[in-house]
């Protein structure tokens, strides 16, 4: 997150919009994959991806 600001108080060039609104959506992303994980347990499995970014996103917290 502090990427992200340190971004928005520089100026700031196209590459560097792109690269905060990725940082933006992929955490955004996990934590919604977590969320949904978390109220369909009927979906583990069904996707190895999803399974890691799950897995992943629960060891580093």
């Amino acid at each position: 997150m502090d990427k992200i600001n340190d971004l928005a108080t520089e100026e700031t060039t196209p590459l560097d919009s792109s690269l905060a609104r990725r940082i933006e959506l992929r955490d955004r992303h996990a934590a919604k994959l977590t969320r949904l994980m978390d109220e369909r347990s009927d979906l583990r499995g069904v996707h190895r991806l999803a399974d890691f970014v799950d897995d992943a996103v629960r060891w580093t917290a």
